[in-house]
């Protein structure tokens, strides 16, 4: 469930956006991310809703504002799950190319 949750954040560009952003300037607000993006505000907070759902950031509340950072620990399963699936693939892309040229016949 937690993978799922991540690659539905992930989905999105202006999550990306989001994300780099966060991870680039760490104790950013909700307020700065929007000045630097074409959303609104309310916009940004929903997506920081989403990335943090999916444990993707976290916030510290610093009186009115809440200052956000990335959480990247749960890219860890996901890339454990791409690597697992790419490497299935390859497995089978290698027992078909196998399977295509056939056994090796002697002249």
């Amino acid at each position: 469930m937690p993978t799922d949750a991540v690659f539905t954040a992930l989905a999105d560009p202006t999550r990306r956006t989001v994300l780099d952003t966060i991870a680039a300037r760490a104790g950013i607000t909700a307020t700065e991310l929007a000045a630097d993006l074409p959303v609104t505000r309310q916009a940004v907070a929903k997506h920081l809703h989403v990335l943090a759902a999916a444990e993707l950031v976290a916030g510290e509340r610093a009186g009115r504002e809440t200052h956000w950072r990335a959480t990247p620990a749960p890219l860890n399963d996901a890339i454990a799950w791409m690597a697992r699936v790419g490497s299935a693939w390859d497995d089978r892309l290698a027992a078909l190319e196998r399977s295509a040229h056939g056994p090796r016949r002697a002249p």
